[in-house]
């Protein structure tokens, strides 16, 4: 699917005229490594959000307790719509009023590895891979490194209850990591700030 019909629903849901999320009109250069990003949103509820490029969009999930390095801990992932390659960047105030309003900082981005493979070992495409319920993949992050697993365990197929995904590090890649820090004391790996920081900026400004 191409970027214009993949960003149908993120822009149907914004009104740029309001909110200083990217409207969303890059491409991905071609050779260059996909990226990820993970943010952490003080929206109604405070959750992460984990997006992974695939393609020329940003495939997300809603994780509420947020990624963990700890291969005991599984988190639920909750699809939601996909967003530009520029939100990668994007760190600010969503204003009141608008979707997903609420303060918004980059917790953790870099480049990841597709490891999803059929039972032969031969590689298979990231996206198909996705679409039929499991994915393997190398995170290169300021904050996770390492194979990290998405599988749907719920949904994915017309009439199905909401779907829903667990995103799990995968047990013996490297050493037990920590669990997700508090989100409300994490720092931005772009600029620093916390949550705080950055609401108290915009509304200084």
């Amino acid at each position: 699917m191409g970027e214009g019909d993949g960003l149908r629903d993120y822009r149907g849901r914004r009104d740029f005229g309001r909110t200083g999320e990217p409207a969303g009109r890059g491409a991905s250069p071609e050779g260059e490594e996909p990226h990820f990003v993970v943010q952490i949103h003080d929206a109604s509820t405070l959750h992460f959000d984990f997006r992974l490029q695939v393609a020329d969009v940003l495939k997300s999930w809603s994780v509420p307790k947020g990624p963990s390095a700890d291969p005991s801990d599984k988190r639920l992932a909750v699809p939601t719509e996909d967003h530009p390659l520029e939100y990668e960047e994007f760190e600010g105030v969503i204003p009141a009023g608008e979707y997903g309003g609420g303060t918004v900082i980059v917790w953790d981005h870099g480049t990841y590895e597709q490891l999803s493979h059929d039972r032969r070992g031969r590689p298979v495409d990231f996206g198909e891979s996705l679409a039929r319920g499991h994915a393997t993949f190398r995170l290169h992050g300021t904050k996770l490194r390492g194979e990290y697993a998405l599988t749907r365990f719920r949904g994915g197929k017309a009439g199905d209850d909401e779907e829903a995904w667990l995103l799990v590090k995968t047990a013996g890649d490297g050493p037990r990591g920590h669990g997700t820090p508090d989100p409300r004391r994490a720092r931005s790996a772009r600029t620093g700030r916390t949550l705080a920081r950055v609401a108290a900026e915009d509304r200084e400004s």
